[in-house]
């Protein structure tokens, strides 16, 4: 899917960014982060990060996507650490502007895509997502082979 989204976004004279050897559109500097959650019908809420999931993920969701509640202070650069700084190499790559603009999805080879969501995500660190906005998108039907 990151594929035909890179192919559409430049059909569209739209910005494509490599991250890592990866591409992804970035359309009025809105990332597009798709990920498949499940290889069946599940809901948004039991979406999950695997353990395995690259540590480029990790940092694109932590570094583009919705941060948490500011805290009391702002943080000095004399406080930040190298994971701070780990986070926000990808900045670089899609643009320190760029937003992650999550596209959640169930799928499998039988069945194509069963549901597909957009929205803001926040990664937690439990590896689950707070949604600070989702919508379900219509699926086409199936294809008759």
């Amino acid at each position: 899917m990151r594929e035909n989204l890179a192919d559409a976004a430049r059909a569209l004279g739209e910005a494509v960014r490599d991250v890592r050897g990866y591409e992804y559109a970035v359309i009025h500097e809105c990332a597009l982060f798709p990920f498949k959650y499940a290889d069946r019908p599940r809901p948004l809420a039991r979406a999950r990060l695997g353990t395995g999931a690259s540590p480029t993920r990790r940092r694109l969701l932590l570094g583009h996507g919705p941060q948490p509640d500011d805290g009391l202070f702002p943080l000095g650069d004399d406080l930040k650490t190298e994971r701070y700084e780990e986070l926000h190499e990808t900045f670089e790559a899609l643009g320190a502007a760029a937003k992650l603009v999550c596209l959640f999805f169930t799928a499998n080879a039988e069945d194509g895509i069963h549901a597909i969501h957009w929205g803001d995500a926040r990664l937690e660190p439990d590896r689950t997502f707070t949604w600070l906005h989702s919508e379900q998108l219509p699926v086409a039907p199936p294809r008759p082979a």
